[in-house]
């Protein structure tokens, strides 16, 4: 399954909730999420369906997020509907790791592939202000039994924020086990994040400039977003991913569903295709999905200054 740019549309990613445990400022409402009516939510058998689509038209790798996924009921056995899909390579999941402790067990269980754990300070403090609330310790739990259960490669994802969390740099990297990958991450001016992205906001391509003790090293892994560099002082590799100073839209492969049925071809673009009338109708829906990837953007407009904002809120696409 390819674009009209040639790229192969290989990676698949399911917000299967938009209901999360914490209200991270960035992301989410101190209020929380809009509450949506029971029968609009996806059943994890027609997540299933969904995906036994895609896989029929090439998507190998399949990613969970929400919000958070861990809230969500019926989880594990999702994940193992999805892993015996023929075609199916790898299912991983990104999660804040507040409830992973206690599902971890379950999860390996179902035949989860690798982790990917959102962790914006190492600071109790500073945690649980930016998330309302959090507390780090159950997600430190969480990491520490992800690596006794060789759940690997974990990789921490962290959103650097000026004069929040930027001056923790050097603490994450010499935190956490060697095998652990940390991944610093752009803020995006997407719903809360929209009204102070300014102030907050740090170019990532500057902030390696500056530092004398990052060397960029080749790419490694699948060709994703990621920017890889050595940490010097460490001999750690560190990842960036810069989706608004460096975009990588010429080497996207990925697709979006929403936890409402609604395909995202682009995380930045407003177009949008609601998939929830052709769950039943498997031919129709392989076709609606060809004619939304054939006309997936070349490239997202975040950096143009006369971009519109997209209508969601992070927290319903999953990032």
């Amino acid at each position: 399954m390819q674009d009209s740019f040639g790229r192969k549309m290989e990676y698949l990613r399911l917000s299967v909730t938009d209901r999360c445990n914490l209200r991270c400022q960035y992301c989410m409402p101190e209020s929380g999420c809009e509450k949506r009516a029971h029968d609009s939510i996806l059943r994890n058998e027609d997540f299933i369906k969904l995906v036994e689509s895609m896989a029929d038209m090439g998507v190998e790798k399949v990613r969970l997020t929400g919000g958070e996924p861990l809230v969500r009921k019926g989880l594990a056995s999702m994940i193992k509907g999805i892993r015996d899909i023929k075609g199916i390579e790898e299912v991983t999941l990104t999660t804040n790791g507040l409830l992973l402790e206690d599902q971890l067990d379950d999860l390996k269980a179902s035949g989860l592939s690798r982790l990917n754990i959102s962790l914006d300070s190492l600071n109790p403090e500073t945690y649980r202000r930016l998330t309302r609330g959090g507390d780090l310790a159950s997600v430190l739990r969480g990491i520490d039994k992800a690596l006794k259960l060789d759940l690997k490669p974990i990789k921490i994802n962290v959103v650097l924020i000026k004069g929040e969390n930027d001056h923790e740099f050097d603490d994450f990297l010499n935190a956490f086990d060697p095998s652990i990958e940390i991944r610093f991450i752009e803020l995006m001016p997407i719903g809360e994040a929209a009204s102070w992205n300014k102030e907050k906001f740090i170019n990532l391509n500057t902030f390696i400039s500056e530092r004398e003790d990052l060397i960029p090293i080749a790419q490694h892994g699948n060709g994703g977003p990621c920017r890889y560099y050595k940490h010097l002082p460490t001999g750690r590799t560190v990842g960036m991913i810069n989706p608004i100073s460096d975009h990588f839209c010429d080497q996207c492969n990925r697709l979006r569903i929403t936890s409402d049925g609604i395909l995202k071809t682009c995380l930045h673009d407003r177009s949008e295709i609601n998939l929830r009338p052709y769950l039943n109708q498997p031919e129709d829906l392989k076709q609606i999905i060809l004619n939304a990837v054939a006309a997936k953007p070349e490239s997202h407009q975040l950096n143009q200054t006369n971009s519109v904002p997209i209508r969601r809120n992070m927290y319903t696409i999953g990032g």
